[in-house]
């Protein structure tokens, strides 16, 4: 059975990345989708926005200065022990299948390659949230 991405409620979503156009881009697909979107520019807002605000997903960019989207991913995963999951959907350049499992392993729901493609952040988007 295929899910149908158009068929998703709307969404509250989290987008963190430090590049301004990458910000922008992934919010203009959101807002396509139907979806709403929060929008940082580090992993130290990431968990600030996430203690502050009920998000359905985030979508978590892999390298950023100060504290990067691993960091945040793992340090948001300690804090929700026993809590509600907060689906994570990794972006990032790097689209070799390592690169997918060590992230996969490091915690996140999810991955997405650079640059975003809605089709393709449609249909993960549709598979992480349930």
């Amino acid at each position: 059975m295929t899910t149908n991405p158009s068929a998703m409620r709307s969404l509250r979503v989290l987008v963190a990345d430090d590049n301004p156009l990458n910000l922008r881009l992934a919010a203009r697909l959101l807002r396509d989708m139907g979806h709403s979107g929060v929008l940082v520019t580090d992993g130290h807002k990431t968990l600030e926005a996430l203690q502050a605000q009920r998000f359905d997903v985030v979508l978590l960019d892999v390298t950023m200065p100060g504290m990067d989207g691993i960091e945040a991913l793992a340090l948001l995963r300690q804090r929700e022990a026993g809590l509600r999951h907060t689906p994570v959907i990794m972006v990032t350049a790097y689209d070799m299948p390592e690169d997918r499992r060590r992230l996969l392993e490091a915690g996140a729901d999810g991955y997405v390659a650079k640059p975003l493609d809605g089709q393709r952040l449609a249909a993960e988007l549709a598979r992480v949230v349930k």
